[in-house]
């Protein structure tokens, strides 16, 4: 057969893609023209929210603390040396943290030859984050309304929005998270394909290999995947016919294969023991080089004990279980009222007291952190979540408790979902222990509990506009017009509460703002990186000048576990951007042993000047200044 003719092709290509363009944006314009006031002004807001976090994330360096110690050294390693094998290091962060969003960013700096894109990984997990919500809300019956609702109190929740400017990786977990919700909920009421599978198999093990926490609701997940699969297999495959939501959000369509047989009952749940096989087998192939070069250095897939003590719970009896469930809520659950926020943790902590528990247990406590810590702040590592969590946490109540008023159609789905997301959150602090960050840490569930508090919202609306005054059917049981009046006015007041949350956070949160001290409109861009920490910023810059104009091409590293190592990869680079010949003269691998300090032509410190001059070789020049140091050989 002749090849086809690239000029008739090419036209052909370009026809095809004006026309799905030119029919989506029609799509897009109808939904717009057809929606109400409220729906344009949710919708709106999500947008504007959206297309300002890009702006910032356009705007401004990367500055976010991790990503100066570890997220991107690691990158720039990997860079330099062409491989992604590990490297000596003082920083075991930098090897041992799962490292599936620096491989997107690996992409980017490839691509760039720098790093003024690699706040779009995380803008683009946002979206996805939003979608996947949208997805799920639709998937478990609601309409565009509660879809909406959904992606509103997700997009206005301070620490999607500036994560979502950030090198952070939360939103990525997240996103990989969703990824699995959505297609678990797919295989509720048909029998899951192999594309499907496929899919399921490569988001798990993106998941692992992004941030193990998120495992823990994809696991929850995975099992009611199986049980629906089994249960369909049970009754020969039929699927409901009531069909499943859409993600369009509209309506519902029916389900793939309802009405049809799939075979014997043994050969559907031999053919789901394959199917879960098989996504374990694709979660182990993402996930499994990693894994396998950790325990190559550490003779362990987890890394080294300090790794796998330091954050996961060493301690499981219930008092300690509940003792840190209860810090963990403290601190998601942080408001600026400093009273109210201070009468809880004394709560906590005289409790912790009468049940015989330390609330500052090293056991359940994360390093040598010190419960409680406020948390209220719009700072991208901490800041809590007190109106998104209650609307999730009613949104989860109901759908336990009477889950035919909030979805009638889709009752069963609903509750099963909302037992996995209350699942999550439970073994969440059962296995991660209390630390002033962990509220970043329980994004991935965030994002998987906000669709309850949309579908509860959207239930909690339609209620308020159809049911005429003192009406009560026997069915419901529903409280009486002026009740459900003060409660949808409480809805209301949060929602908008949630909005102004939403905007301050973009507009005065840290690191990254656009007014004020920090605004990305004002501040130079090399002190943008140093927000966290502006006395560092000159400190550096005169140290890595004065090692330039040494001439030194091989550069010794001297530092600590939680020190920066970024900005030397930038202020040491060659004229032409090519990456310096960094080396490590520490190393906590133990076959990886470090540089030896006589090899290097100068050596650039960070943090304790006596670990700096214990490595400096005999008669060289030591010149500190604050936090940077750097060393030079004599002449």
């Amino acid at each position: 057969m002749d090849a086809p003719d690239p000029a008739t092709v090419a036209p052909t290509y370009a026809a095809e893609g004006r026309y799905a363009h030119a029919e989506w944006s029609a799509r897009l314009a109808d939904r717009w023209r057809t929606a109400g006031r409220v729906d344009r002004l949710l919708a709106g807001t999500v947008g504007g929210l959206v297309l300002v976090e890009l702006l910032i994330a356009l705007l401004a360096e990367p500055n976010n603390f991790d990503s100066q110690t570890y997220h991107l050294p690691k990158v720039e390693h990997w860079v330099a040396q062409g491989a992604l094998e590990f490297w000596p290091t003082a920083i075991h962060r930098q090897v041992t943290i799962p490292p599936g969003a620096e491989y997107l960013l690996l992409h980017l700096r490839l691509l760039t030859g720098g790093d003024r894109l690699h706040n779009l990984v995380q803008w683009a997990a946002g979206v996805g984050c939003l979608l996947l919500a949208a997805r799920i809300a639709a998937q478990l019956g609601g309409g565009r309304r509660a879809q909406l609702l959904t992606a509103f109190v997700l997009a206005t929740t301070p620490m999607v929005a500036l994560q979502a400017t950030s090198t952070q990786t939360d939103l990525v977990a997240a996103a990989w998270a969703g990824c699995v919700a959505t297609l678990v909920l797919d295989g509720l009421r048909r029998r899951t394909g192999v594309g499907t599978l496929l899919g399921l198999g490569v988001a798990t093990g993106l998941t692992a290999v992004t941030k193990t926490s998120g495992l823990i609701a994809v696991g929850p997940l995975l099992v009611l995947w199986g049980l629906a699969q089994l249960r369909l297999a049970r009754v020969g495959g039929a699927a409901d016919p009531a069909g499943a939501a859409t993600a369009t959000g509209t309506g519902r369509v029916p389900s793939v294969g309802a009405g049809r047989s799939a075979g014997s009952p043994v050969a559907g749940i031999t053919r789901t023991v394959g199917a879960s096989a098989l996504i374990l087998v694709l979660a182990a192939v993402v996930v499994g080089p990693f894994l396998a070069r950790v325990h190559a250095e550490f003779g362990h897939p987890l890394g080294p004990p300090r790794l796998r003590e330091s954050i996961p719970m060493e301690r499981h009896d219930p008092p300690s279980v509940l003792v840190n469930a209860l810090r963990i809520a403290h601190t998601a659950f942080d408001t600026p009222l400093a009273p109210l926020r201070r009468a809880a943790a004394d709560a906590i902590i005289g409790g912790a007291g009468v049940i015989g528990v330390d609330p500052q247990d090293r056991a359940i406590t994360f390093g040598r952190e010190l419960f409680p810590e406020p948390a209220w702040y719009p700072d991208e590592d901490r800041v809590a979540f007190p109106l998104a969590g209650s609307l999730a946490l009613l949104g989860a109540l109901f759908a336990l408790v009477r889950p035919q008023r909030i979805s009638a159609g889709h009752a069963g789905p609903l509750r099963a979902y909302a037992v996995v997301v209350v699942a999550a959150v439970l073994l969440h602090t059962v296995m991660i222990k209390w630390q002033p960050w962990g509220n970043r840490l329980l994004l991935y569930a965030l994002v998987l509990a906000v669709p309850l508090a949309g579908l509860w919202l959207d239930a909690l609306f339609r209620r308020h506009a159809t049911r005429p005054a003192g009406a009560k059917t026997a069915e419901t049981g529903s409280a009486p017009r002026g009740r459900r009046s003060i409660a949808t006015l409480a809805a209301v007041t949060v929602l908008a509460g949630s909005a102004l949350a939403g905007v301050l956070a973009l507009s005065y949160g840290f690191p990254r703002r656009l007014v004020g001290a920090g605004s990305v409109f004002t501040t130079s861009e090399w002190d943008t990186r140093f927000l966290r920490r502006p006395q560092w910023a000159d400190e550096f810059r005169w140290a890595a000048e004065a090692v330039r104009d040494s001439g030194a091409r091989r550069i010794g590293l001297v530092e600590q576990n939680d020190n920066w190592e970024y900005p030397w990869w930038l202020l040491l680079r060659d004229a032409d951007g090519r990456s310096p010949d960094l080396v490590a003269l520490q190393s906590v691998l133990p076959d990886r042993p470090p540089a030896d300090p006589s090899s290097v032509d100068a050596i650039v410190c960070t943090g304790s000047r006596p670990a700096c001059v214990k490595l400096v070789p005999a008669g060289w020049r030591v010149e500190y200044r604050g936090y940077v140091g750097y060393a030079l050989p004599p002449g």
